[in-house]
């Protein structure tokens, strides 16, 4: 009752999903929408539930970092080649065209891996909770939102660092790039979205990515422009300009897996997949040894609440709720809770 009252009340803020019912009234997005989005899961095994005390296995940080490398690697391999066969470098606009569509095939394959996943383990809270589903007034919202995170970012990489005349090749800064790029990101992160919670005047920009409390992979961008805007184009560049001033190289291939290892964080932290796992990458070792790692449940749990009562304000790590004392407390994924000797391993492809 309280949602159809609310869906009557502000029909844009509606979660209710029922347009697979009624294909005669498709359209482009939804043929779209419904043949990437493995997630809804039609027609296959309906994943399992489990307690809030049954055991939760872990997953293997080198699955889920071999995962992220190989299809970082494979558009610099075509360019690679092409570069040794044609003696010249890729034009810009070629370049935009290998990347983005990089960006739109690793997304969907990293979805479909997910889902492969969520077989085995289920999700969190899913003993009260299915997941939120694709709702009927946010289909379009929802391609648009996938089709700029993936033209945008791989847009404005090539402004700002592509440069023809220099070879495919990463730095051997990369590890260290990839340590600090995760913190820092995280830190203007952090600080831009927990002023969303507690300044009255910004929540209006934030409220529509928290009406889903059980969200998955395709509502990870699900959000208002100006939300769009700030996380996919101003947070990476201010980033990215940072390292720089630091004197790190952040060429074009080195700043690609940065974004790799970034989409995939963004897309994992909204899947709810019942399994301790954090975020991979070169920091996340180092902050686990201090509590700051940032598992799977801990941006699911953020989900579950609203305005000013919320916490786990990071989404790549939680070192800036370590350090400014808004870290939540876990419930499925509690160490004493997880059963180290059961694992799962990302699958690679």
């Amino acid at each position: 009752m309280g949602t159809t009252t609310e869906a009557r009340r502000r029909p844009k803020d509606s979660m209710i999903s029922t347009w697979r019912e009624d294909k005669s009234k498709w359209h482009f997005s939804h043929y779209i929408i419904n043949m990437i989005d493995y997630w809804h899961g039609s027609g296959t095994i309906d994943p399992p539930v489990f307690s809030k005390d049954d055991p939760v296995p872990y997953m293997s940080q080198w699955s889920a970092n071999a995962f992220i490398i190989i299809h970082a690697l494979w558009p610099m391999a075509l360019q690679t080649m092409y570069y040794r066969y044609m003696g010249t470098n890729l034009h810009p606009a070629a370049v935009y065209f290998l990347y983005s569509s990089a960006f739109k095939l690793n997304s969907i394959a990293h979805i479909n891996a997910m889902r492969r996943v969520a077989k085995i383990t289920g999700f969190f809270d899913g003993d009260k909770h299915a997941r939120d589903k694709v709702p009927d007034v946010g289909v379009d919202k929802v391609l648009m939102s996938l089709e700029i995170t993936t033209t945008i970012r791989p847009m404005f990489a090539i402004f700002l660092a592509y440069h023809r005349d220099q070879p495919v090749a990463l730095s051997w800064w990369l590890p260290v790039e990839l340590f600090l790029y995760s913190i820092v990101l995280d830190f203007f992160f952090y600080a831009y979205h927990r002023a969303c919670h507690e300044l009255d005047g910004l929540w209006q920009y934030h409220r529509t990515h928290h009406l889903t409390k059980h969200p998955i992979p395709l509502l990870t961008a699900y959000s208002d422009f100006e939300q769009e805007m700030i996380e996919l184009v101003l947070l990476p560049v201010i980033t990215y300009g940072c390292l720089k001033a630091m004197g790190f190289p952040m060429g074009f291939y080195d700043w690609w897996v940065c974004h790799q290892y970034l989409i995939f964080a963004e897309a994992f932290g909204h899947s709810g997949l019942r399994v301790w796992a954090f975020t991979p990458g070169t920091s996340s070792p180092i902050l686990r040894l201090i509590g700051a790692e940032l598992v799977m449940e801990d941006h699911d749990l953020h989900h579950r609440h609203g305005w000013k009562h919320s916490a786990n304000y990071g989404k790549q790590t939680r070192l800036w709720d370590l350090v400014f004392g808004t870290k939540g407390q876990r419930i499925e994924s509690r160490d004493a809770n997880v059963d180290f000797t059961r694992r799962i391993d990302f699958p690679l492809l």
